[in-house]
C-alpha cells in the first residue's frame, strides 16, 4: 500500500504537469500569433513547429527551474500543501484568462501562487526570499517588456531604414521566410524558459516528499515537462493568437520578423544569463507594440493594451490570493 506522502506526491506531479500541458497552449500564441496572423504559417505548419521547437528548448537548461524552486523561498518550509495550493491557482487563472482571450503570464501566475500559498500555510513573509524576488521577479516583470518594446521598435527602425530604397514586394517575399526562423527562435525560447517552471516546482514537491535529498531536477522531470509543454502547444490557442497577433497592430511579414526577434532576444538574456523566469507573454506581447509603434503611435489600439495590462498587473497578486484561500481550504480538509 503506497504511503500518503507517496500518493501525494504523484497528485502534485500530474498537476504541475497539466499546469505545464495548459501553459502551452495558453502560451502557444508568444511563438506563433505573428506567422499565423501573417499568413506566412498556416496555423497547422505553426503550431507543429512551436510544439517541437518547444519540447527541444525545455531540455536546454534548470537555471530558471533552480530560481523557481529553491531561490524564491525557503523551501524547508514548503510542504506540499503550498504547492499543489499554488498549482491549482495558476491553473484557474490560466483557464480564466484564456476563456477571455487575454494573453497573461503563466508565469506569474505560478509565482503569485507560491507566494501566496506559503505566506498562508506559515504565517509569515519571511519564508520568501524577497532579495531574490525583487531581483529575478520583480526587476524582469518591469524590464521585460519595457526592453522588449524598446528592441522591437529599434529593430522595426533599422529594418526599414536598410529596406528604405526596396520594393515592397521584396521586402514581404524576403521576410516571409526570414519570420519562420525568428517564429522558430521564440518557439525555441518559450521552452527553454516556461517549461523549467513546472520543473522547478515537481522538484520542489520531491524534495519535500523526502525523495530528493537536494535541488537537482531529475532527468525524468525534464523530459515529463518537456513533453506536457510540447503537447499543450500542440492544440494552440486560437483566442490569444487573435489577440495577440492582430487585435494590438497590423502586422506585416517583417513586423512580425522585428517582433519575435526581439522577444526571442530578450528572452534569451534572462534564461541563459540571469536564470529569471521572465514571461515570454510580456516579452513578445510588447514587443508587437514596439514593432506597431515604429510606424506611428496611433497605429497600435491601445485599448487591446490596456486590457491585457491590467490582467499583467493582477495576475500575481490575484493568483496570490487564490492560492492562500486554497491553502486555507486544504487546512480545512
Amino acid at each position: 500500500m503506497p504511503s500518503s506522502t507517496f500518493i501525494f506526491t504523484c497528485i502534485i506531479v500530474v498537476m504541475a504537469l497539466s499546469f505545464d500541458f495548459i501553459n502551452g497552449f495558453h502560451d502557444c500564441a508568444n511563438a506563433i500569433a505573428t506567422s499565423v496572423t501573417t499568413k506566412v504559417l498556416t496555423m497547422r505548419q505553426a503550431i507543429v513547429m512551436s510544439a517541437s521547437l518547444n519540447f527541444v528548448g525545455a531540455l536546454m537548461g534548470v537555471g530558471v527551474a533552480k530560481t523557481i524552486g529553491s531561490d524564491m523561498m525557503n523551501k524547508d518550509f514548503v510542504t506540499q500543501n503550498v504547492v499543489l495550493a499554488a498549482l491549482i491557482a495558476a491553473i484557474i487563472w490560466d483557464l480564466l484568462t484564456w476563456y477571455y482571450g487575454l494573453p497573461s503570464s503563466s508565469s506569474h501566475a505560478l509565482i503569485g501562487g507560491l507566494i501566496g500559498a506559503a505566506i498562508l500555510a506559515n504565517g509569515s513573509f519571511a519564508i520568501i526570499h524577497w532579495g531574490t524576488f525583487l531581483n529575478k521577479i520583480v526587476k524582469w516583470l518591469i524590464l521585460s517588456p519595457v526592453i522588449g518594446l524598446v528592441a522591437g521598435y529599434i529593430i522595426m527602425k533599422l529594418i526599414n531604414v536598410i529596406f528604405k530604397n526596396t520594393k515592397p514586394t521584396t521586402v514581404s517575399k524576403l521576410f516571409s521566410k526570414a519570420q519562420i526562423i525568428s517564429a522558430g527562435a521564440m518557439a525555441f525560447m518559450h521552452g527553454s524558459n516556461d517549461a523549467q517552471k513546472s520543473m522547478g516546482v515537481i522538484t520542489m514537491a520531491l524534495v519535500s516528499a523526502g525523495t530528493l535529498t537536494t535541488f537537482d531536477v531529475p532527468l525524468w522531470v525534464i523530459l515529463a515537462c518537456a513533453t506536457a509543454m510540447a503537447l499543450g502547444t500542440s492544440l494552440g490557442g486560437a483566442k490569444i493568437i487573435k489577440t495577440v497577433g492582430s487585435k494590438m497592430a497590423k502586422l506585416a511579414p517583417v513586423n512580425g520578423f522585428a517582433a519575435e526577434t526581439a522577444g526571442a532576444l530578450v528572452i534569451s538574456f534572462a534564461t541563459y544569463i540571469s536564470h529569471a523566469p521572465v514571461s515570454t507573454t510580456h516579452t513578445i506581447t510588447s514587443s508587437i507594440m514596439g514593432v506597431g509603434a515604429s510606424k506611428r503611435i496611433n497605429s497600435v489600439k491601445w485599448s487591446v493594451v490596456n486590457n491585457i495590462l491590467i490582467a499583467w498587473v493582477l495576475t500575481i497578486p490575484a493568483c496570490a490570493l487564490i492560492a492562500g484561500i486554497i491553502t486555507v481550504i486544504i487546512k480545512l480538509i
